[in-house]
Parts: structure tokens; sequence; C-alpha cells
């Protein structure tokens, strides 16, 4: 065997298992690929009924689905993966009636509001 022959059993794998899911290096940087809207705790305690369709769109961003059967549903969904498993999923759904917003639902709950006479803020 030549010494180019020998090399290259010895290399190739090495370069092979930098393809696949081979854990031999840790703390290899993962893609973590995001898709859709993201809707916030904050952006949720702002909704109100009675808010109109342009008021929900500024704080929560246009929607990315809208139901053609029904045009008074928004679905916003979140979804953010690496490559080997789903870190966050999340969904919120808005309903309007009369074109003003009626009633919401999904993953994501406002935050609760401070008890009165508490600071929102904490001391430094």
């Amino acid at each position: 065997m030549n010494s180019r022959a020998l090399f290259l059993s010895l290399i190739l794998p090495l370069f092979l298992t930098g393809c696949s899911n081979f854990t031999l290096f840790p703390g290899v940087h993962k893609i973590v690929i995001q898709q859709g809207n993201i809707v916030d705790e904050e952006m949720v305690g702002t909704l109100r009924p009675g808010m109109t369709r342009s008021q929900v769109r500024f704080v929560l961003g246009t929607p990315l689905v809208t139901d053609t059967f029904n045009d008074n549903r928004w679905d916003y969904y979140y979804l953010a993966t690496d490559q080997r498993e789903v870190n966050i999923n999340e969904r919120f759904t808005v309903y309007f009636e009369n074109d003003l917003l009626d009633s919401y639902e999904g993953t994501i709950e406002p935050e609760p509001e401070p008890e009165p006479g508490q600071d929102s803020k904490p001391e430094a």
C-alpha cells in the first residue's frame, strides 16, 4: 500500500464523521431555524377587546396565516428548531367580530399585572 492510500484511509473517516450526526466534536455550532411570528407576553398584554384590525396588526404584526374560510380569524405561529429538535413551538389565534377584536387564545399568556401599590420595576 502506498503512502497516499494510507493517508486517505486515515483521513477520510474524519471527514465523513463531520457530515454525520456523530458527536465527536462537542460544542459544534448548531444553526437555529426560526419560522413565523414572534409574539411575546408583553405584546399579548397590550391587546384589548374592541381594537381594530390595524391596531392588532400594529401590535402583533401581519399574521402568518389568514383563514380563507373565516375572515374573522388570524393565526400566528412561531417555531424554532436546531438540527435535532424543536426548541420552541407557539401558537396564538386572534378572533374578530364586526372588524373589532373579540377574543384571543394560544400558548402565550399576557404578563401578570403588578399588585396595586407595588412597583413593576425591581429596585437596583
